[in-house]
Formats: structure tokens, sequence, C-alpha cells
């Protein structure tokens, strides 16, 4: 069996791992660079709480997964199990957390619900406004610079070719089976798996499969380094977006945060910027979620290009229009998480015909219904 995979953020070059160990033969094309684009630009988040319910059985899979991954890889991708804190603020805020932690409590993710004092005692740098908060203990973090080209790498060792540079034209279907063409070549296929990110969308409507889908860059930032006090990686309980904010602490003591506003980006050529407004707005969220940090230097900002369909789900499974074809695409921000799971079930869905973890309300046939 002959899979062409097109696109090597983390879910395409997951996928070619995965692929490669269970013998399939793989070419993995990247328009650019391995993990440059929205894999790159990620804030590294391992997080289960707010998840949508139905999709944390995929989010399990792939938690075991980065369990495992230096194991698999042979090499530190720095996924570290520090728990995810997420705290509230408001009467609402409680009420969503509770609601979220009852309501997943059947999906397995059970979540430690901290009082105001629990709080104080646990995370003594949290803000004194908080009044609660959840703790998911396993979730943590890691970093995104380095899980992407570490999967590639694994999965070169176990045979398949990586092509990088290599822009993607067209998805094709011949009596021979699929083929994917390229500005320097064609490659022969018997399935092929449209992992292309924010372009997966472009690659679905050329086959006759429209998606919903609107490019924007998160906004990220990363401090001077200050001594390593803070272990989990923070967020809040909000219904209001422009509170929406999160930041870890690395090891080197630099404190990495996003959330916000985002910034629409134009798919060509695809360079997401940061506004410098956006940076403004999110440092007195920070504060208020850790007071210490409130005067520290800012000494970088990025952000990278990523999908968001419109009702904020994934595109994962087969194409409903061309046999051989696949999609796992538009993760709306929140794909970083589940990058090993997507790869390992679309793996065993392409090479078997079916996955043992739930994917069906991703399925890219809820737009030809609508």
């Amino acid at each position: 069996m002959r899979v062409v995979i097109v696109g090597g953020g983390l879910m395409g070059a997951a996928a070619a791992f995965f692929l490669a160990r269970r013998g399939v033969v793989v070419t993995l094309l990247e328009r650019d660079r391995i993990g440059q684009a929205a894999t790159n630009a990620s804030f590294g988040n391992i997080r289960r709480q707010g998840r949508y319910l139905p999709q944390m059985p995929l989010a399990h899979r792939s938690r075991a997964l980065w369990g495992e991954a230096e194991a698999l890889l042979g090499e530190d991708v720095e996924f570290r199990a520090t728990g995810h804190v997420r705290l509230a603020f408001d009467a609402d805020a409680v009420a969503d957390m509770e609601t979220f932690a009852r309501d997943a409590a059947p999906y397995g993710l059970t979540l430690e619900i901290l009082g105001r004092n629990e709080l104080r005692s646990r995370f003594a740098w949290a803000g004194p406004a908080a009044i609660a908060a959840s703790f998911s203990p396993e979730d943590g973090s890691a970093n995104p610079r380095l899980v992407a080209p570490a999967f590639a790498r694994a999965a070169a060792r176990l045979g398949a070719e990586i092509v990088e540079g290599s822009q993607v034209v067209a998805i094709c279907r011949s009596d021979a089976g699929l083929s994917v063409e390229t500005a320097t070549g064609t490659f022969a296929a018997d399935a092929v798996l449209n992992a292309a990110g924010a372009w997966g969308a472009r690659l679905a409507e050329s086959v006759g499969e429209p998606v919903p889908l609107e490019p924007y860059g998160p906004q990220m930032g990363v401090t001077e380094p200050l001594p390593h006090r803070i272990l989990p990686v923070v967020g809040i309980w909000s219904r209001v977006k422009a509170e929406g904010v999160y930041f870890r602490q690395v090891e080197r003591g630099n404190i990495v945060f996003g959330g916000g506003k985002r910034e629409a980006v134009a798919l060509d050529p695809g360079h997401a910027t940061v506004d410098p407004a956006n940076t403004l707005a999110q440092l007195p969220q920070l504060k208020r979620l850790c007071p210490a940090i409130a005067r520290v230097q800012v000494i970088r900002t990025w952000s990278g290009c990523e999908g968001y369909i419109s009702d904020m789900l994934p595109v994962m499974g087969p194409s409903r229009t061309t046999p051989g074809l696949f999609h796992a695409f538009g993760f709306c921000g929140h794909g970083f998480q589940l990058g090993p799971g997507v790869g390992d079930v679309m793996a065993e869905l392409i090479a078997t015909g079916r996955s043992e973890t739930p994917i069906e309300p991703f399925s890219i046939a809820r737009f030809a219904a609508a």
C-alpha cells in the first residue's frame, strides 16, 4: 500500500510515523518545512479540559501517546505532565467549570475542583480575585518546535520519504488509483491523507467537498526568564473571549503566553503576524491570573496560520466524493494535544478501514448535509 500525506505539521508527521510503523509505504509532502506553519506557532498545550466531549476518546488516546513519545521517537520533545489548572473569577465561570467536570466524568476525565482556600494553598501565585479552579493533574505541555520534526525523523528511519518544499497543485483520480501533483512532480498513491491545515479546505473543495474554514493567526509571546516557580499550564474559565488568555513557564524560566483576539491571515502567502495592540491587551489578563509576572519584559512575539471551521470542530475521516482520500485538518487552534492521536487514528483508518476511536462527529459529510 502506498500513501501520500499532504501537509507536514504535527498531524501529517504523526500519521507518517504511525503508517510507516504499520509497514505502509509513505511519502510526506510539505509545502515549506516540517512543522513550520501552525504547529510551530502553537502554545504547546496538552489539555483535555474544556474540550468538546465527544472528542474526549481521541484526546485520551493522544494523551497516552504523549506519555510514550520519547520512547516512540527516540528523542525528548519536552513533554511534561505538570498538570493543567483553569482559574474561575465569577459565578458563571464556576458554573461552567462544575458542569464540564460533571459531564466529562463519564468520558473518563476526572478533574480536581478547588475552592478559594485550597487554590491558595496549592497555587500561591494565583491571582487573589480567583474564587475557584479545576485541575487536571495528568495534562501538561510539550515543545511545539521539536515535535513535528521528531515524528518526521522517526518516520524516515522506518522508511518514509519526507519531501519538503513541495507545493501540491492537485489530487487526481485515475483507473490506477490516486495521484498527487506538485510543482516538481507527480506522486502515485493508493490513498492520500489531506493534513494540510489551514490549506486543507482548498484541497477538499477541489474534490467537491467545500468546508467553511477561515484562516487566523494566534497571538503568541514569551517573556524574559524568571526563577522557575510555576509548574502547571494555566488557563481560565470565562465566557468573555478577551479574557481567554493562558500561559506556562518553561523550564528555562520564560513565560510563554497566548489567547485573546486572533488576526486574520491571507492563505497566500500564509504569513501570520502579531498586532502589538493584541499583546498589550493580553498583559492585564495575565496579571489577573498571576500578579507576580505583571512587570516582566516581553522579548518576542509570533504567530502562525491556523484553520478555523465554522462549528469549531475538525474534519477527520474519509472523503465522501473521492475513494482513497482521507481528511484530517481544521483543528481550530485546539489540535496540538490531539496530534499524536490523530496521526495514530488516521493511520489505523487508512490501513485497516476502521478506527477503534470514534471520529464520526468530525466527518466532512456534515457540511454536505447542511
